[in-house]
């Protein structure tokens, strides 16, 4: 019997509904995406929204995701950098001196005085030993220290390399460490340029890993390159450091034997330095959070919090310096020197400087984000402009009503009424593509556009075959009933095999491809989902509504 159930007709009729829903917010999309922006900058606050600004104004009982326009389609900022892993690799070694200078002393007798030498290889850590005898004494004690290498493609291998020449003690990074520094490297920096740009609000950028030190980073909607640049390309390294003196001489020379180095003061209008104790008491990498405020003065400031370990540590020093200044130093520019009135236990803190209320904003972001482990060198840069993205926008609504208006044409003229059947289907099978795009915050770009335009065209096929096997079943003297009924039983296979094949195929494209080709993948598989629906189901509920109603003792497709 041709008919259809209420749970099945009440389910087909919902699953419409809910794509439209999810759809819909795309036909404001100016106005939804400045909601989303206000919501996002937190420039409404939760049930005090003003109804009567419909700048700001969406219903909260409507979706309000919307699909994203690609950098070919918005334009935006695009960058290809290169991490400068060497850096890494200097600051390792500069790290290990302390430990190796206690292990050598323990062990004077032997090896005599030890003095650390100024690198004549970036990554090197050369020590002179006094007593050329105990050098070979000195590599045992350093070898002992090394460790084996984290990573499963380098079992076995040791993280330190260390010889000796001339009465020299040199020690670097291992061939099989340096290859896993540089994986942890680019992966941290992803990360943390992936929290920065998300910080900011910017919509779906692609950053992407390219060979064994180079990151791909594309921003759709940001103003241009060097404003993108400003954003990922500070390395943003904060340091709580004592304050040895303070001085208005930057010639001044400093030992470097002696644990201190000189960096300028930010917050000063005149030229003043400060000489810093080297080693920290604190660093960024022990923040939780930083949130832009407004010190007891009402001038911009920024408020900090430490996890456990750097509150602890943090706390023991103002406890011990109370009286003495401690610089807050971001990218060896002391933004800050406060005196240390109080022992600060809490974990807590605040960085006043000459700050503008942008300024604040800009450094609790790259404070929040965290600090990039290496500098980057931008290799290549480009700003595509909005007018690229209008242009291709514009290609793709031609193309998108040229090849949508022929199918309806050629659907009416093929199968009268029942092609307006086929064709409604067709509409609402655009609609729900867009609403899947919607609900899964999935990225549109150009190769998008072109798996739409290719849906459109398959999604009729299934109709086709259905519709040419009623023809089909009519011939042999059936009823009309029957003829609807046979025909959809026996076009499913088929129906199925065809886009099971193709879906199989676009999972293959998004799987394997990356970029251009994800984005027609992604398309092209809803596509083919929404498309089979529409024709098994859709088309079939329109047909036997009708049939219910008009009860036709013959039918001409």
């Amino acid at each position: 019997m041709l008919q259809i159930s209420s749970l099945k007709r009440i389910s087909i009729l919902f699953v419409v509904l809910l794509g439209i829903l999810f759809a819909f917010p795309n036909f404001f999309y100016k106005h939804v995406e400045d909601y989303n922006d206000a919501i996002k900058s937190k420039a409404l606050l939760d049930g005090d929204t003003n109804k009567s600004d419909l700048t700001y104004w969406w219903p909260k009982f409507l979706p309000s995701r919307l699909v994203n326009l690609g950098l070919d389609l918005r334009g935006g900022a695009h960058l290809l950098a290169e991490v400068n892993v060497e850096e890494v690799y200097a600051s390792r070694m500069d790290s290990m001196w302390p430990t190796v200078r206690d292990a050598l002393k323990a062990e004077r007798g032997q090896i005599g005085s030890i003095r650390k030498l100024k690198e004549s290889s970036f990554g090197q850590l050369r020590i002179s030993v006094s007593k050329k005898e105990g050098l070979i004494r000195a590599i045992e004690i350093v070898q002992a220290m090394a460790v084996p290498v984290s990573s499963v493609n380098a079992l076995g291998s040791k993280d330190l390399l260390v010889s000796g020449q001339d009465g020299e003690l040199i020690i670097e990074l291992s061939e099989a460490e340096k290859l896993a520094t540089n994986d942890r490297t680019l992966k941290q920096s992803l990360e943390i340029i992936r929290r920065r740009v998300d910080e900011v609000g910017t919509r779906e950028p692609t950053i992407q890993r390219q060979g064994e030190r180079r990151i791909l980073i594309q921003v759709p909607g940001i103003g241009s390159a060097n404003e993108l640049k400003s954003l990922i390309g500070t390395t943003a390294k904060l340091t709580f450091q004592e304050v040895v003196r303070r001085i208005s001489n930057p010639d001044e020379a400093i030992k470097p034997e002696n644990g201190l180095y000189k960096a300028y003061s930010k917050e000063s209008t005149n030229a003043e330095y400060y000489i810093l104790k080297k080693s920290p008491v604190v660093t960024g990498e022990d923040l939780t959070d930083a949130q832009p405020s407004f010190d007891q003065n009402g001038l911009p400031s920024v408020n900090f919090r430490f996890n456990p370990s750097g509150g602890k540590k943090f706390g023991l020093f103002t406890a011990n310096n109370i009286g003495s200044p401690f610089a807050i130093v971001l990218d060896n520019e002391v933004i800050s020197a406060p005196v240390i009135r109080d022992a600060i236990m809490g974990g807590s803190g605040q960085i006043s400087g000459s700050f503008s209320v942008e300024e604040s904003s800009e450094l609790s972001v790259l404070l929040r984000a965290g600090a990039l482990p290496a500098g980057m060198i931008f290799l290549e840069e480009r700003t595509i402009g909005p007018e690229l993205g209008q242009d291709s926008i514009d290609a793709g609504k031609v193309a998108c009503l040229v090849a949508f208006i022929s199918v309806l044409v050629f659907m009416f003229l093929s199968y009268g009424l029942f092609g307006i059947f086929a064709n409604v289907a067709l509409i609402i099978n655009v609609t729900l593509i867009f609403g899947l795009l919607s609900a899964v915050g999935a990225t549109l770009t150009l190769p998008g556009i072109a798996g739409i335009v290719l849906t459109i065209g398959m999604a009729v096929d299934a109709n086709v075959l259905i519709f040419e096997r009623i023809r089909e079943e009519l011939k042999t003297s059936k009823g009309p009933a029957r003829a609807i009924e046979v025909g959809y039983e026996k076009a499913l296979s088929a129906i199925l095999d065809a886009n099971i094949t193709t879906l199989i195929t676009a999972i293959i494209l998004f799987v394997m491809g990356s970029g251009p080709v994800r984005g027609f993948s992604i398309t092209l598989g809803f596509g083919i989902i929404t498309s089979v629906f529409t024709a098994i189901y859709l088309t079939r509920l329109f047909i036997i509504v009708w049939f219910e109603r008009k009860r036709p003792k013959s039918i001409e497709v």
